[in-house]
């Protein structure tokens, strides 16, 4: 058989063949990475907008300012994709040399990021660093879809959403620790204790992926599969070409979940914009010194609910199992739902820290259970550019968030915070709705010789 007939056979099939299954200290060694990725991620969420802040940038102008994170992600993560799915080196595999030089872009960005002078050249920075993160995140996806025999998927993907909530945790905790004990402030005034954690960023990014890149080997390809990447074309054209093909080729289920998808991170992106605003608005007396406490206050909301996330991320697990993913990510969507319809109502703000676990939970299965349901739908010659395809379904609703909230928040909703938090409860439940709309694919179990199995099936 020739390889552009291989090459055809291969482009809409799955490969399932026997993979060795792996201890929980293996697979919790090969997601490490996905720790030092998440941590950047935080200090994004946490830092650096007052970074922004200590350089003199207008606050009206930080919408704009943080652009970076949805646009890299909707343009780099389905081309890393592409492009990883066409890779194959005897020595360096075919996703790690894509998250490790993302890593080395990352370590280097978040080391130089809090000796900046200048808006200008903090713009320039995050948008490498983002470009840097995404560029190491997205084969991260694929990787573990390669690596793990079915059985063993759903502990794959939640072992990224305890390290996600671990990662995101820890940076925010560095933060407040370095604050109590590191005083001074840089030239530009960027104070010293957001220097390091922004130092710490930098060594966990490279060392916990180095750990997984030296510690994980990936499963070469069949000679089918060899055969097949042998005969495409390489190059930035052929990527482009081979998303759009992946994007009409999307199987109908993958279609269904990126409308709950537009609901759900409609809906979170709506959260983390009004949640500090709305605990001022009901927790907090109406002062600047108020909505310092409750700014304050909102970031150790927001650290427990990542707690809840790494604390009940594997427990998902075992539910996924028994009840379906599907059902499992529903539950859990309308437990958030529930928990921000309440917070808004809440004048003691020690009590937000009960309704809020919800979210926790449901950001522990928003991490993880939707691709535990996506591996099944996609073939596996094409997990890179699909796996880009999915985060091109959360960065679209970012993005359109951005555009049209402004007006909804206005017109619609009073100028009133708490509405929108409410808004956000609303969204998140009819994504939870919606999950009972797709039929989940059926598990494939692990096998004891190579089939080809068609996309979708």
């Amino acid at each position: 058989m020739s390889n552009e007939s291989t090459s055809a056979n291969l482009q809409h099939m799955s490969v399932v063949r026997t993979k060795p299954l792996m201890t929980m200290p293996q697979i919790l060694i090969m997601n490490l990475g996905f720790f030092g990725i998440q941590y950047s991620f935080g200090l994004q969420q946490t830092a650096i907008n007052p970074v922004y802040e200590f350089l003199g940038a207008n606050p009206h102008d930080l919408p704009i300012l943080n652009l970076a994170g949805p646009i890299t992600g909707l343009l780099i993560q389905p081309l890393i994709g592409a492009l990883s799915d066409r890779t194959w080196s005897p020595r360096w595999g075919r996703r790690k040399p894509f998250f490790l030089v993302g890593a080395i872009g990352c370590s280097l960005c978040l080391f130089f990021f809090p000796f900046v002078t200048a808006v200008w050249m903090a713009v320039i920075l995050l948008w490498l660093l983002d470009a840097s993160n995404n560029t190491a995140m997205e084969p991260y996806r694929a990787f573990i879809a390669d690596k793990l025999p079915p059985s063993q998927l759903g502990k794959g993907f939640l072992a990224q959403s305890f390290f996600t909530g671990l990662g995101i945790t820890l940076a925010n905790i560095s933060l407040f620790v370095f604050q109590k004990f590191i005083t001074g402030a840089t030239a530009a005034g960027i104070p010293y204790w957001v220097v390091g954690s922004f130092m710490l960023g930098a060594v966990c990014s490279i060392g916990t992926v180095l750990v997984s890149v030296l510690r994980t080997k990936e499963i070469p390809p069949s000679d089918e599969e060899l055969a097949a990447l042998r005969a495409k074309k390489g190059g930035l054209g052929p990527a482009v070409k081979e998303i759009g093909e992946a994007i009409v080729d999307m199987p109908p289920p993958l279609r269904k979940l990126a409308l709950v998808y537009f609901f759900q991170w409609y809906g979170m992106v709506c959260y983390w914009q009004f949640i500090a605003l709305s605990i001022a608005k009901s927790s907090f007396p109406d002062t600047p010194e108020g909505k310092e406490e409750a700014v304050a206050w909102t970031g150790l909301v927001n650290g427990w609910y990542n707690i809840v996330t790494f604390c009940v991320a594997f427990s998902l697990v075992s539910f996924a199992k028994r009840r379906g993913a599907r059902t499992v990510h529903c539950v859990c969507l309308l437990l958030a739902a529930a928990g921000l319809m309440i917070v808004p109502s809440i004048t003691n703000q020690y009590l937000i820290f009960i309704p809020i676990i919800g979210l926790g939970i449901a950001w522990a299965s928003i991490m993880g259970v939707p691709y535990i349901m996506a591996v099944r739908m996609i073939p596996s010659t094409r997990f890179g550019v699909y796996m880009g395809i999915i985060n091109m379904m959360i960065v679209i609703p970012m993005l359109i968030q951005s555009l049209t909230f402004g007006p909804i928040y206005e017109n619609l909703l009073g100028d009133n915070p708490n509405n929108a938090i409410r808004f956000a409860a609303v969204f998140l439940g009819i994504a939870g709705v919606l999950m009972l709309w797709i039929k989940e694919p059926p598990i494939v179990r692990d096998v004891d010789d190579v089939a080809f199995i068609p996309a979708g099936h």
